[in-house]
């Protein structure tokens, strides 16, 4: 093959030279790709133009991809025309560069070698590019500068790029998405109980959602005061120890039915959420933790729970007004450094978007960046993401007041992008709002319906991408923040 000119090279850019390249290999797979268009397809789905260092290169693969999608020939006959123009073109000694590439019929053998090292020191010179802008940015000293949103987005572009450099995208066989399947059903029948994601920690929920999948966002809604806060709280306890216990008994992480949990809590305090962990699992009150009104056999089961739970692999990062962009840096770094496999935000509405719409975007638009933006989260770490969201007050005026999918707070996108959502209910706090008076004649009846429905809350399936939708009843405990299973006898049937 004839010799490859270096078309920017020049004295004057010895840190463009210094970047990780190989012109050779690129002229090399060009000349295979125009001698043998077959080739193409090997290639395409991993390798776009601007994985090319000599611009040159990236028009000529770009224009080679075309032709050869529309069914044409691609070689330096055909593509003469598309060059003529082209000054860089012209500096080589024109059209007849083209012709010079295929001048090596061997390299036909390596095209699929020339590729895959293009595709590398393109990743290589992206990687060189991320740590060039936070030198720039770090060096700028402006008051405009922030430092952490440096960090944030710094570590967000190195996550674009090793994810990039991740399994290279391809569609599946009925054959591969059937091996998937029967993995999941093995999954479900070695955990008991239809679990083929990651423990809810409520029996009857997993037999119904079969637990929480991965790629999936899961909206878990209610009005203030339902206790959807102490729910999730409780599921993402039940995962992360799940966790522990399998890793305790030899089970490998891959396999675990539980995973590490990251807990971003824009309402509450770390130590608040804490607490409440410790005052379900200890059966002291949140009120006697804070105020120190506890005996010494209540203290010491206290103290023994904070110890068990000591390595909880459980994270809470209670940043205030989080942007879904810096929630979605952050979850991207705790999977990197900690391994989660399960992401709760408490809660949406609390988020805040990009921020880069007009003047006239309204909070209808930025709940639905936000929504979006945490099932793409769900897709991109593959892992379950649990996104709490508040109801509408219209709730509040219906004489019936378990909630509907029209009830999702500011936007219909919440809704869409959700695979499941979960409503929670419980009558018993809207029938202590209207307990009569002693001398009223409505008491008894109001006492034996307080008395069915004290201590109990509704989990309504409303969305549920997977299967069947229906209603789980579950024990609440208030003292304690505590849901947990009823007898079986107690669930509700499932509504078809």
């Amino acid at each position: 093959m004839a010799e490859v000119v270096r078309i920017s090279e020049s004295a004057s850019e010895p840190a463009l030279q210094s970047l990780p390249q190989n012109v050779e290999a690129e002229a090399a797979l060009l000349g295979a790709l125009m001698i043998d268009n077959r080739l193409v397809e090997d290639v395409q789905m991993k390798l776009r133009p601007d994985h090319f260092f000599e611009p040159l290169h990236g028009r000529i693969y770009e224009m080679i991809l075309r032709m050869t999608d529309g069914g044409r020939v691609a070689n330096p006959v055909t593509l003469k025309p598309m060059f003529d123009g082209d000054e860089a073109m012209k500096e080589v000694g024109g059209a007849s560069y083209l012709a010079q590439l295929t001048g090596s019929g061997a390299a036909v053998i390596g095209a699929r070698d020339f590729a895959a090292q293009i595709y590398d020191l393109a990743l290589l010179r992206a990687l060189v590019g991320v740590g060039r802008d936070l030198v720039e940015g770090a060096l700028d000293t402006s008051e405009e500068v922030a430092p952490l949103a440096q960090i944030e987005r710094a570590e967000s572009d190195l996550y674009k790029v090793a994810e990039e450099g991740g399994a290279e995208g391809k569609a599946k066989s009925f054959g591969e998405a059937a091996m998937a399947s029967i993995r999941s059903a093995e999954a479900a029948l070695n955990r008991g109980g239809g679990l083929t994601g990651i423990t809810t920690g409520f029996s009857g929920m997993n037999s119904r959602i079969g637990g929480l999948q991965r790629s999936d966002l899961i909206i878990l809604a209610g009005r203030p005061g339902m206790g959807k806060s102490a729910l999730a709280t409780n599921m993402a306890f039940a995962t992360a120890e799940r966790f522990l216990q399998d890793q305790a008994d030899g089970i490998e992480a891959a396999k675990s039915a539980g995973a590490p949990v990251a807990i971003f809590s824009l309402e509450m305090s770390a130590e608040q959420l804490v607490t409440r962990v410790l005052s379900e699992q200890s059966q002291v009150t949140a009120e006697q933790i804070r105020t120190g009104n506890i005996g010494r056999q209540e203290f010491a089961s206290f103290a023994r729970t904070a110890d068990r739970l000591h390595s909880l692999p459980l994270y809470i990062d209670d940043t205030p007004g989080l942007t879904i962009a810096a929630l979605r840096a952050r979850a991207r770094r705790l999977k990197r450094q900690k391994g989660i496999g399960l992401v709760v935000v408490d809660y949406l509405q609390l988020l805040q978007g990009s921020g880069k719409g007009s003047a006239g975007d309204n909070r209808v638009q930025e709940i639905s960046e936000i929504s979006r933006g945490l099932k793409q989260l769900a897709k991109e770490l593959d892992l379950p993401v649990i996104g709490l969201s508040q109801l509408s007050r219209a709730v509040e005026q219906r004489e019936d007041k378990r909630p509907q999918l029209s009830d999702l707070r500011e936007s219909g996108s919440i809704e869409q992008d959700a695979d499941i959502v979960l409503f929670i209910y419980r009558e018993d706090y809207y029938l202590a709002a209207k307990q009569p008076g002693d001398d009223d004649p409505e008491l008894a009846a109001w006492q034996e319906k307080m008395a069915r429905a004290y201590g109990l809350a509704e989990v309504i399936v409303a969305k549920n991408r997977h299967g069947g939708t229906g209603k789980e009843r579950l024990k609440f405990e208030g003292r304690f923040t505590k849901f947990s299973d009823l007898a079986d006898e107690d669930r509700l049937p499932e509504a078809r």
